[in-house]
């Protein structure tokens, strides 16, 4: 879809095209955005500041598998396995080493890129859905592995207990503390992913989406930029993984399964494929349905006595609903609809 500018809008030099945020209304929009995230801890509870900070980390998360599924066309079901391991490296690093988190997070970024290429080498022979089959071992073999190896460190399925990260002797020991951690590590993840997307590399992975017969026979390796997209996708759960580990304070096989693999590629869905707003949106937009579920519980068990048993159920209930609604209404997601309301905007009164 083409994007329509103001009228009078010109190119005046290469920055400026290049610019992603390109009027002064924006920069202060995002600013009050900013603002308001950061100060957040001053007027908002505690659960709605949880609730922010599980948003931060989904978004981070699905950033990732976006470069992956959404710019690639490499469909994957194991991101949440490569969040078990950034969690489990931070985790470890940590308590065993005395590592910072600064420190930890990085580590536990590249631990789960090399692990995400391991998984990632399948893409050479195969596509598709069964691309998506061997993703899904991801899932299997890192949970069990995480359970049986190492009992000494990792305690099994038990699990461990995270330490609280320490930066510059500030303890992130409260939900209010940690939201700037996640907010901070979030903007340098969208800036990174952003300029990705527009680079070289981002070209690349678009090809390999779109033909990658044609972008082989136009001097584009796919499977060098398949496995780098592996890679950077293992990152960006890598960093989540870790974020959410020391938020929750305890990590273990079960942490991330199977079902926030599901989530995590239903939020991209939702969001929009190959579009740098749709892990924000999909992310808000399914984090706000479970918390409406969660919600909902209290109502339903009152009005509804016999199925009190099921208010458990509700959660997958309405995030299923509403994929299925989305990819019959709505399948180039919410990032599509919005560039639509702004093109109607641009051309009132002849929106139609």
């Amino acid at each position: 879809m083409t994007i329509l500018r103001p009228a009078g809008e010109f190119d005046e030099s290469y920055a400026y095209d290049m610019a992603t945020i390109r009027r002064p209304w924006q920069w202060a929009a995002l600013g009050l955005l900013l603002l308001a995230l950061y100060t957040l801890p001053l007027y908002g509870s505690q659960s709605m500041v949880s609730l922010v900070n599980r948003i931060a980390i989904s978004i981070i998360a699905v950033q990732g598998l976006n470069l992956l599924t959404g710019y690639t066309g490499q469909i994957s079901l194991g991101q949440a396995a490569f969040m078990t391991v950034g969690g489990y490296i931070s985790a470890l690093l940590m308590i065993h080493l005395n590592w910072s988190f600064l420190l930890t997070l990085p580590a536990a970024a590249l631990g789960a890129g090399l692990v995400g290429l391991i998984f990632g080498l399948p893409s050479l022979r195969v596509k598709g859905f069964y691309l998506a089959m061997s993703t899904l071992a991801a899932q299997f073999i890192i949970p069990w592995f995480t359970r049986n190896a190492f009992r000494d460190a990792l305690n099994g399925a038990q699990g461990i207990n995270v330490p609280v990260p320490v930066i510059f002797g500030i303890e992130f020991n409260t939900p209010q503390r940690y939201l700037y951690l996640t907010i901070t590590i979030l903007i340098i993840t969208t800036i990174v992913a952003s300029n990705a997307a527009r680079s070289r590399l981002g070209r690349a992975f678009v090809s390999v989406r779109d033909n990658d017969l044609a972008a082989e026979l136009l001097g584009i390796n796919p499977f060098k930029y398949k496995l780098q997209a592996f890679f950077l996708a293992a990152v960006y759960a890598g960093v989540a993984g870790s974020l959410m580990a020391h938020h929750l304070r305890h990590i273990n096989s079960e942490t991330f399964n199977l079902t926030d693999s599901v989530l995590l590629l239903g939020m991209l869905i939702l969001g929009g494929l190959g579009t740098n707003l749709g892990p924000f949106l999909g992310a808000a937009a399914v984090e706000l349905l479970i918390e409406l579920a969660t919600l909902a519980g209290p109502f339903v068990s009152t009005y509804f006595p016999a199925a009190a048993g099921g208010v458990q159920a509700l959660r997958p209930l309405f995030f299923g609903f509403t994929l299925m609604l989305f990819l019959i209404f709505e399948p180039r997601g919410l990032a599509h609809r919005w560039q639509l309301i702004k093109a109607s905007w641009r051309l009132r009164p002849f929106a139609r």
